[in-house]
């Protein structure tokens, strides 16, 4: 998965994604897009992998995977920004 950030006035104004896989993946990608608007880059910092997972309300076991790339993929994208 790969996550485009862009920030203005130390906020969050628009969060792309991009993955190949799974439902799930494609979901919490989504999800996580919808999460960060607005957000600043500590507050998305501090984002927790269950916020993911209620936004898409639940995953099954074999499914939760997808919501540590999605987590992996803020990771990624923060760490460009600094």
């Amino acid at each position: 998965m790969q996550l485009t950030l862009k920030i203005a006035e130390g906020r969050i104004t628009e969060a792309r994604y991009r993955t190949r896989g799974c439902v799930a993946s494609i979901a919490c990608g989504s999800a996580l897009t919808e999460l960060l608007l607005g957000l600043t880059t500590a507050e998305a910092a501090a984002l927790q992998r269950e916020a993911i997972v209620s936004a898409v309300g639940g995953l099954p076991n074999e499914s939760v995977h997808a919501s540590h790339l999605a987590l992996d993929a803020l990771k990624a994208a923060l760490k460009q920004l600094s």
